[in-house]
């Protein structure tokens, strides 16, 4: 940003110099040291369990590891056309280069060629046909890192291919009807006339709106790149230390690969730095590969990308393309709505599917809609395979109805807040799972809402947040500056929590008691971050009524907890907290019986607390009392296991109740903009989130932050670009592709958690706080479609698309100057 665009912004933000947050004001410590003092180790702002080792630098990950003895490093070579046929290797050139031990190809591969998620499309490396620019062809093995990337290199020289014209954009796709699973149709008339009534009820409306919005995708840019390190083991095992949110799925495509049974392959993962659901599937060929080279020659074998093939290879958030049409009455309520929405899918399935079908179910988000047709097209490109990020679906899904809402208030020339409430869901009557869902609560898949927290929670936002008065200053201070003009937005967000797949919505854990008193926990999460084990650490600790240094979680591994789910759909902490919850319960109950046996009374009024176990009149330590037991025979460790209650799924009716409860936001923000030049400053974002009672509040305010600005990195900065002839991802470094930093954050970032309980019975009533606070910066976006808006007066509307670069907001600013 130049110096005096930069001044200009700046002084626009001078009237909020006076705001600063206050971590205190979020967080009642005292509060929190009485219910400690008192017992309770949940509900406590505890700091993440690795916190110390990540400021020391002694978080050991992946690459940290000490390499065993004939350790040799993997490269990939690449694919140098995005679309065409592969007609030959050469690779006697690559073989001669020094350092190199082998070279692998497809054919190479013992087992199955193929690393897809949920459909079989997704080749290791490639066997013919070439899909993008970057895909894997072979794979180099040699004695350094730099020796396999220096050989890898000779891709472009090695390999003859026949190129062909790609297609790129999700526009293209659907025009040819090339899509990687089927379309997708979500019908809900409340006539029970379907799409026709639909189409009906928006030609009978008042008024009507239609048009088309581009939302771009997005890297998830971790901080610790794609790595695998693979291990043969003796009888032909597999040991693979794998950077991954979903050991279970690399256990069996590594098996698969290797053309061996999941027994013989244990995947391990202590932490990653950062995942954000690029590990959740794509992680699979980097493991694959590095498992096939290991098995074949018998070593180690790393294989950690850099980040420019990290981009190349990988895929990231789906693009969404929308073509939308609505009908409303005169105070811009929602009477019919048809939207389409076509997603970039990339070359192969990958999770394609769920996330359309997220999509499409959060469409709605706060909204009642009484007659909706929602079609989801996956459009086959060749562009790499896209894939989970976090939100899922979901922000893709959400920002189309937010689009079309603002829409709407600037065609009546209504507040937008406003044109939101007219259309929020209806306060729930009751909120427990068996109370009726009242009026205007059914989502368009069928779901009663019987949670709804929307009207209150907007309504202390909006009045902590001063929105009333802060829309009025916007509006004087537009009348009076030419150049620089503010926008305001506040959006809502509910968010349902749940995989879309019901089997997935399972966990186990084990909880082993020591004899000195120490607990170690097991759970089949992954922690890359988000402090999921620190979590998981405080329900045991809880439980058994002991201090939070007792207790450590050990890194996740398949041969302790089989069988488990990936770590995403904000699930981690509800279902292995739980898991960990019922393994400690039944530790407790054997211990409390002990202790009634050997000091009086009833188990069932032993108490467990502060390490100390209260009994027969008498405080025993609670180290003593696991020493008496072991003397009993009593077993000091167990199982737990937790499934998800009340979900069903109908995937060809798209029906169902598929989310086992809803999560609840709102934020508030205050931009300006240099309408010269298209560059914005945030001046201010005021955020309300609903997490139920939270777990651990300061770890759920570091998520509503850092998804907060994540959200509007998406959303205003992140921007992929491919070459339009070549396929070639444009934008695959940090010196093309910019993410948010710290000096993005306003200087003003308020940040509460919205009080209140889960309605249903989640772990301790908390509600998940990954995914839903994504949604938070939807107000970043219209505030800046505001302030463009004010170029050329309230009714305008302006056709600014996601993500609203300086770029994008020229455009739209001389969009509206054109009338």
């Amino acid at each position: 940003m130049n110096k005096p665009v930069a001044d200009h912004l700046l002084r626009a933000a001078e009237p909020f110099a006076g705001y600063r947050d206050n971590q205190a004001a979020r967080l009642d410590v005292e509060a929190e040291a009485r219910a400690q003092a008192g017992g309770a180790r949940v509900g406590i702002s505890r700091p993440h369990e690795s916190a110390a080792l990540h400021v020391a630098g002694s978080a050991a990950y992946i690459d940290d590891l000490p390499e065993l003895a004939g350790t040799l490093h993997c490269a990939l070579g690449l694919a140098p056309v995005a679309a065409g046929r592969l007609l030959g290797v050469d690779l006697a050139a690559v073989r001669a280069l020094p350092g190199v031990v082998r070279v692998l190809v497809a054919a190479d591969i013992p087992g199955a060629n193929d690393c897809g998620s949920a459909v079989h499309d997704d080749p290791i490396l490639c066997d013919g046909e070439i899909r993008y620019l970057g895909q894997p062809v072979f794979a180099v093995v040699a004695r350094t890192r730099e020796q396999a990337r220096r050989a890898a290199a000779l891709a472009k020289k090695v390999l003859r291919v026949e190129a062909a014209a790609p297609v790129l954009t999700p526009q293209d796709a659907h025009a040819r009807g090339q899509y990687v699973v089927p379309p997708m149709h979500l019908v809900r008339s409340t006539s029970g006339g379907g799409e026709a009534a639909v189409r009906a009820a928006i030609a009978a409306a008042p008024h009507r709106l239609q048009g088309c919005l581009d939302v771009g995708g997005q890297e998830q840019f971790y901080l610790e790149g794609q790595i695998s390190y693979a291990i043969p083991r003796e009888g032909g095992a597999m040991h693979v230390h794998c950077s991954t949110q979903h050991p279970s799925e690399m256990q069996h495509l590594v098996a698969h690969a290797l053309g061996v049974q999941a027994h013989a392959v244990l995947v391990e993962c202590r932490r990653m730095g950062g995942g954000f659901g690029g590990k959740e599937s794509q992680s699979a060929l980097f493991a694959c590969v590095a498992a096939v080279a290991a098995r074949l020659l018998q070593r180690p074998v790393k294989l950690r990308l850099d980040r420019d093939d990290d981009f190349l290879i990988t895929g990231r958030r789906h693009c969404f393309w929308y073509e939308y049409e609505v009908g409303y009455d005169d105070e811009g309520r929602v009477l019919g709505a048809a939207v389409t929405m076509v997603s970039r899918a990339g070359h192969s399935a990958d999770l394609s599917a769920p996330v359309m079908t997220r999509a499409l179910c959060h469409f709605d988000n706060a909204y009642w809609l009484p007659e909706v047709a929602m079609h989801g097209y996956c459009g086959r490109t060749n562009t790499q395979s896209n894939t989970a990020f976090r939100g899922f679906g979901g922000p893709q899904g959400a920002i189309a109805i937010e689009y079309i809402l603002d829409g709407i208030a600037r065609r009546l020339g209504r507040d937008p807040l406003d044109v939101r409430r007219a259309n929020f869901y209806g306060p729930s009557p009751g909120r427990d799972s068996a109370s009726p869902a009242g009026e205007r609560n059914v989502t368009p898949y069928l779901q009663p809402v019987r949670d709804n927290v929307i009207h209150e929670l907007v309504d202390q936002l909006e009045a902590s947040s001063d929105y009333r008065a802060r829309r009025a200053a916007a509006a004087a201070f537009n009348a009076g500056s030419l150049v620089l003009k503010r926008g305001l937005a506040l959006t809502p967000v509910k968010f349902g929590i749940s995989f879309n797949v019901k089997h997935f919505n399972q966990a186990g854990a084990l909880v082993h008691v020591y004899t000195d008193g120490s607990i170690l926990v097991n759970h089949g999460g992954t922690e890359m971050g988000q402090g999921l084990n620190t979590k998981v650490a405080q329900v045991v600790a809880h439980e058994l009524g002991v201090g939070f240094e007792r207790v450590r979680v050990t890194a996740t591994d398949t041969s302790k907890v089989a069988n488990t789910s990936a770590t995403a759909a904000s699930t981690g902490s509800d279902l292995n907290g739980k898991a960990a919850q019922d393994a400690a319960r039944q530790i407790r109950e054997r211990l409390a019986a002990c202790a009634a046996a050997r000091h009086g009374g009833r188990p069932e009024d032993v108490r467990f607390a502060n390490d100390r176990v209260h009994v027969g009149g008498k405080a025993l330590d609670f180290a003593a009392l696991v020493a008496d037991a072991y003397v009993d025979r009593v077993q000091l460790w167990s199982d737990g296991f937790y499934a998800t209650p009340g979900l069903s799924w109908d995937k060809d009716k798209m029906q169902g109740n598929p989310f086992y409860y809803f999560a609840y936001g709102a934020a508030c923000a205050e931009v300006v903009v240099d309408t010269l030049t298209g560059e914005w400053k945030l001046l201010r974002a005021d955020v309300l989130h609903d997490v139920g009672r939270s777990l651990n509040p300061a770890v759920d305010i570091g998520q509503v932050e850092g998804a907060f600005i994540q959200g509007m990195g998406w959303l205003t900065m992140e921007e992929l670009v491919w070459h339009p002839t070549s396929g070639l991802l444009l934008t695959h470094a940090p010196s093309t592709y910019k993410i948010p930093t710290a000096n993005d954050c306003p200087p003003v970032f308020n940040v509460r958690l919205f009080e209140g309980d889960n309605a249903v019975d989640s772990i301790h009533r908390s509600k998940a706080g990954g995914e839903p606070p994504l949604l938070l910066p939807f107000s970043v976006f219209f505030a800046l479609r505001d302030a463009v808006a004010a170029v050329g007066g309230p009714r305008a509307e302006p056709p600014l698309s996601a993500p609203a670069t300086s770029e994008a907001i020229l455009r739209a600013i001389t969009a509206v100057r054109r009338g």
